[in-house]
């Protein structure tokens, strides 16, 4: 057998989105790149098709009923089984998104001519790509996500009982600590169960990855899609945060927000104790050590505890560019 994956698609839908961005720029000085980006317009449409397959042997990545993106495992026998866990992988197609503004798609004929015919004789595509008229200026909108699905999916990352948590968003939801995911397949059985911290077994290193914990790359993606989308669909396309608060606010604001809950790893909280240092008393209270930060491989989804290796500059560093934003 063998699985069709939600998050491994998206991750392509994504690349495809920012290779086609960096033509459209090239392309401002040498017109070569206007068939580069025409190639990977048309590789993102395809992957947008490959999302949303029905009929024949293949079934939607996106699960109708739950309204939320799943792993599809395909049996030897023909048989199809949604992977009902709702991990990061549900999140990521999220990152495939981008917006194509007339100022600069007016100077390219060729790609304009050619995305035009797409939007017009691919129906199924048509869902993938907004077109939005202001002030005379035309904008595109790509993403793998439209409005309708947008909202299912920001239900379950913006609630404090599944993805959201005190300091980021959770890589598996803690839905899974009461209800863990169990699969019996060919008399043996698979479990996922939520794990904010280390892995429970020794499987990929003792790493728990899409297990529970907050990590800062994915994190950092995620806002940033937010931002994406909001430049899109504005101040008027508010959701609910957190779920179940009553109150509504801007994708950017909800950027905004996150960043907040990531940096407060960091800051010492109301008792003076800094999240990242967890229960290790000579890095909360020793004067020469409470104030050394490091800057961990990733971090507790309920605590903020740091978890793994304490040198990650090169991915957990990220926080400096949310404080950047923060204070501009």
């Amino acid at each position: 057998g063998h699985i069709e994956q939600s998050d491994a698609t998206s991750w392509m839908g994504m690349y495809c989105l920012n290779m086609l961005s960096i033509a459209l720029e090239l392309a401002r000085d040498n017109r070569a790149y206007e068939d580069v980006a025409s190639k990977f317009f048309e590789h993102f449409v395809y992957i947008c098709r490959a999302m949303n397959n029905i009929g024949g042997e293949k079934i939607e990545l996106w699960n109708r009923d739950d309204g939320f993106f799943y792993d599809v495992l395909h049996l030897p026998d023909g048989q199809t089984c949604p992977l009902k866990v709702r991990s990061l992988v549900g999140l990521i197609p999220l990152f495939a998104v981008e917006t194509l503004d007339s100022e600069l798609i007016d100077q390219l004929p060729r790609f304009k001519h050619r995305m035009q015919w797409f939007i017009e004789n691919r129906p199924d595509f048509s869902t993938h790509v907004d077109t939005q008229s202001r002030d005379g200026e035309v904008r595109r909108f790509l993403s793998l996500v439209n409005r309708s699905r947008l909202k299912s999916v920001l239900r379950y990352m913006l609630d404090e009982e599944e993805f959201l948590s005190p300091y980021g968003i959770r890589a598996l939801s803690r839905y899974h600590k009461d209800h863990p995911y169990v699969l019996s397949l060919m008399g043996q059985e698979y479990r996922v169960d939520y794990e904010p911290a280390e892995s429970s077994t020794g499987l990929f290193g003792g790493n728990s990855n899409w297990r529970g914990p907050i990590w800062f790359p994915v994190n950092y993606l995620l806002i940033e899609s937010l931002q994406k989308f909001h430049y899109f669909l504005g101040e008027d396309f508010k959701v609910e945060y957190p779920v179940r608060s009553g109150r509504f606010l801007s994708l950017n604001e909800v950027a905004s927000e996150l960043s907040r809950r990531l940096t407060h790893i960091f800051l010492r909280d109301k008792t003076g104790q800094r999240p990242v240092h967890g229960g290790v008393r000579k890095f909360q209270d020793d004067p020469c050590w409470r104030d050394a930060i490091p800057f961990y491989e990733y971090f507790h989804g309920d605590n903020g505890a740091g978890i793994g290796a304490s040198h990650q500059t090169g991915w957990t560093g990220l926080v400096a560019k949310l404080i950047q934003q923060s204070g501009e």
